[in-house]
């Protein structure tokens, strides 16, 4: 009978902390503060260095092809309400941004494909990547491979780091999500069990993704650029609230959907609410 009193009693402790952080999330607090990733020793696989072809490639302009993509990436673009997010045509400041983070933070192996389809050379990095073990490359790795030739970020979006390939795909023109997406590269550069590290994201997402985005913060801050800090601000809070939302809602699937909304708006508030402080050009 114990029992059956103390849970009810966790549930609610637990249904409430998953609304009243949404609230917390949007007071103007600093919930992810910039904090570089230290990496001591890098794990690299020196196969995947090659000076013969450009770090970062750019996709070919496709006009309908792109087209279909940017329709289908509407819902993204309203939920950080920005429109260059999976609008698939990424520009010179943005390519610029992500050549100048990998190359101060020492990341020569990771390759960059902006808005570009190439499954099969990413399946030879995948196996190039001797710093995965095995079982992980060709079990998950594999499958990550697939989805990307299956559900082409070309057409769907979907901006992200596989750890398999060590290969940055973009579809959004946002230095913000490519600064992101470089610490989870450097993130990883420096786990000694990158397969274990990487089948933790599906169960701790929010884990990862702390670490890159404070270490995005981090890189605009060290910047002093005003204006990238505050585009930081107004996007990657908001991300960082999808997947707070999706945590939450885990907590509590009954209300998993207004958990998951709130949370996002939660991020704009708060993102915001802090741009007040930052002095722009």
């Amino acid at each position: 009978m114990t029992t059956h009193r103390v849970l009810p009693g966790f549930r609610r402790s637990l249904v409430l902390l998953a609304f009243v952080f949404p609230v917390a999330m949007s007071t103007g607090c600093h919930f992810l503060n910039p904090r570089p990733i230290v990496v001591r020793t890098q794990q690299i696989a020196p196969e995947l260095i090659d000076a013969s072809e450009s770090q970062i490639e750019v996709g070919s302009k496709r006009p309908v092809l792109d087209g279909i993509g940017w329709v289908i990436g509407i819902p993204g673009k309203i939920l950080l309400w920005d429109r260059r997010i999976d609008n698939h045509d990424i520009t010179e400041d943005t390519v610029l941004v992500m050549a100048d983070y990998l190359e101060k933070n020492n990341l020569p192996h990771i390759k960059v494909r902006a808005n570009q389809y190439a499954p099969i050379e990413d399946w030879h990095r995948l196996r190039k990547n001797t710093t995965v073990a095995w079982p992980y490359r060709y079990t998950f790795g594999t499958l990550s491979i697939a989805s990307e030739a299956i559900f082409a970020g070309r057409v769907f979006g979907g901006d992200h780091y596989n750890p398999y390939s060590d290969t940055i795909h973009l579809f959004s023109d946002v230095p913000a999500i490519a600064a992101h997406e470089g610490g989870h590269a450097k993130d990883f550069t420096r786990r000694t069990y990158k397969g274990t590290y990487a089948a933790a994201y599906m169960f701790l997402p929010l884990w990862h993704e702390t670490i890159a985005t404070e270490d995005a913060f981090h890189y605009f801050h060290e910047r002093a650029e005003p204006d990238r800090i505050v585009e930081a601000n107004r996007i990657l809070y908001p991300a960082y609230g999808t997947y707070v939302g999706n945590g939450l809602g885990s907590i509590v699937p009954s209300y998993a959907l207004p958990l998951y909304y709130g949370s996002v708006v939660a991020g704009h508030i708060n993102g915001r609410a802090l741009n007040r402080s930052v002095i722009t050009r």
